[in-house]
C-alpha cells in the first residue's frame, strides 16, 4: 500500500505538471523581420507596429491567447528562409508577420508553400512575391501598380519629359520597381534617358550621378531604399543636381531623413498611406495610441504591419480553426476589412488599395494627394 500511494503521489505530480503542455491555451503568431542589417528600421517600425496593435485590440482569438514569436533574419534572404523554417518547424506558428522586403518574402515563400504556413507582408510589393503562391500574402499594393502611379505622377503633376533611373541592383523590389517605372514612364511618352545601377551598401555614387547629370533630366527617379536614396541625393546636391528627385515606398521611413538631411528636402515619394488622418475608427485608435507611447508620429509601414496582425486574426475567426492551410483560405477572402490604413481587399495574395504621394518639407514628410492610375 505504502508503495501504491508513492506511486499516485507521483502520478498526480506528473499530472499537474503536465496541464500546460497537454492543455495549452495560446496560439503562435510568427514574425520574420529584418531586426538588424541593411533595412533594419523597417523591421523596428514594422514590429513596433504588431506590439503596438496587440495592445489595442488584445491577444485572445477562439478562446486562446495569441503569442508572439520574433525572429530576426538580419536583412539577409538565406536568414529570411531560416527565419522561416524555425518558426514553423520549432516554434509551430500558424501564420508569419513579414518578412517586410521583397527578396526576403520570396526566399521564405517556397517554405511557406511547401509547409502549407501562411506569410504575409507588411511592405514588400514585387509582384513575384504573391504570383502563384497560396501561402503569400501582402497587406500593401504592388510595384506594377506602384510602379505605374509613380510614371503617371512624373509625366503629369511633374511635368517631366526626360528621366533617368539609379537602381539597385542587388533588391528584387528595387529592379522590379525601376523596371515598371520605365516601362509606365515611356508608354506616357517620356524619355528615360539612362538606366543607371548601384548596389545595397554602396557609399560612392558619383561616377552614376556624373553620367545622370551629363544628360540633364527632368526628374532622377531613385526605385531604392532609405540609405541608398539619402546617400544618392547627398551626393546629387553636393555635385550640383538642383532637379527635381522622386522615389518610391521604400523611402517611407524616417531614417531618409536623419541620414539626408537637407539633401533630401523637396524629395518626393509614392506610398502606402497617410498617417495624419485615419480613414477607419482602429486607425485612429492605433494613431493615438502610438504617439501617446513613443511621442513620436507614427510610420505607415508600423500602421501596415498593424493590418497584418488584424488581417491573420480576422482570417481565424472566420475560418473558426487554428489550422494554417484554413487561415490561408480565409486571408484570401478577406473583402473590405477596416484596418488601420482604411479598409482593405485581397485578391490572388494582393490588396486592393490607393497609392499617395508625399514630398519631404521642413524635415517631414508630408502628403500631397493620391494618385489615380488611368
Amino acid at each position: 500500500m505504502k508503495k501504491l500511494s508513492c506511486f499516485g503521489i507521483f502520478l498526480a505530480i506528473l499530472l499537474i505538471v503536465s496541464i500546460p503542455v497537454f492543455g495549452q491555451d495560446t496560439v503562435k503568431i510568427g514574425a520574420n523581420l529584418e531586426m538588424t542589417g541593411s533595412v533594419a528600421a523597417y523591421g523596428q517600425m514594422i514590429n513596433e507596429g504588431v506590439e503596438l496593435i496587440m495592445d489595442i485590440v488584445g491577444t485572445e482569438v477562439l478562446g486562446k491567447q495569441v503569442e508572439y514569436v520574433l525572429v530576426d533574419n538580419k536583412s539577409d534572404k538565406v536568414e529570411a528562409a531560416n527565419a522561416a523554417t524555425r518558426l514553423i518547424d520549432k516554434e509551430k506558428v500558424v501564420a508569419i508577420i513579414g518578412p517586410a522586403i521583397s527578396g526576403s518574402m520570396l526566399s521564405a515563400g517556397p517554405i511557406c508553400e511547401e509547409k502549407m504556413v501562411p506569410q504575409i507582408s507588411a511592405t514588400s510589393t514585387n509582384p513575384l512575391v504573391t504570383q502563384d503562391k497560396k501561402y503569400s500574402f501582402r497587406a500593401t499594393f504592388i510595384d506594377s501598380y506602384q510602379g505605374v502611379a509613380a510614371a503617371q505622377y512624373a509625366y503629369e503633376d511633374l511635368d517631366a519629359k526626360s528621366v533617368a533611373i539609379l537602381s539597385d541592383i542587388a533588391q528584387d523590389y528595387c529592379v522590379a520597381l525601376g523596371n515598371f517605372f520605365k516601362e509606365g514612364y515611356e508608354k506616357l511618352g517620356g524619355e528615360v534617358l539612362t538606366v543607371q545601377h548601384c548596389k545595397t551598401g554602396d557609399q560612392d555614387f558619383s561616377a552614376q550621378l556624373t553620367t545622370i547629370m551629363n544628360l540633364n533630366p527632368d526628374v532622377i527617379y531613385l526605385p531604392n531604399y532609405y540609405t541608398e536614396i539619402a546617400l544618392i541625393c547627398r551626393q546629387a546636391r553636393d555635385l550640383g543636381y538642383e532637379g527635381k528627385i522622386l522615389g518610391g515606398d521604400g523611402s517611407d521611413a524616417p531614417e531618409l531623413i536623419d541620414i539626408g538631411g537637407d539633401a533630401v528636402e523637396g524629395f518626393y515619394f509614392t506610398a502606402h498611406g497617410d498617417t495624419e488622418k485615419a480613414l477607419t475608427e482602429i486607425g485612429q485608435k492605433y494613431f493615438d495610441a502610438y504617439r501617446a507611447k513613443f511621442n513620436k508620429e507614427p510610420g505607415v509601414f508600423g500602421a501596415l504591419a498593424a493590418d497584418c496582425y488584424i488581417i491573420i486574426l480576422d482570417a481565424i475567426k472566420r475560418a473558426n480553426s487554428f489550422e494554417p492551410e484554413k487561415i490561408a483560405a480565409a486571408i484570401e477572402d478577406t473583402k473590405d476589412l477596416e484596418v488601420t490604413t482604411g479598409k482593405i481587399t485581397i485578391e490572388k495574395g494582393d490588396a486592393l488599395k490607393p497609392v499617395v504621394v508625399k514630398q519631404v518639407e521642413g524635415g517631414k514628410a508630408k502628403l500631397l494627394g493620391t494618385i489615380e492610375v488611368k
